[in-house]
């Protein structure tokens, strides 16, 4: 199950990539930490709804796109 932790967290590397964003530039759209966004995307944090939304809006893409296909 904690799988997923991972590959959420590289989905929402990919997009920021896509974007150009660094960690601290999505943080700061999302109004979250930059250290939580690295712990995101290396899969150490579990992601609540409400940050994923958060970050989904500072990416500017749909909540679905960040998770597992």
């Amino acid at each position: 199950m904690a799988d997923i932790n991972k590959d959420v967290g590289k989905r929402i590397r990919l997009f920021r990539e896509k974007k150009h964003f660094t960690q601290e530039a999505l943080a700061f759209k999302a109004d979250l930490h930059r250290a939580y966004i690295g712990q995101i995307e290396r899969g150490e944090k579990n992601l609540g709804l409400i940050n994923l939304q958060k970050i989904s809006k500072a990416l500017n893409i749909k909540m679905s796109k960040l998770l597992v296909e």
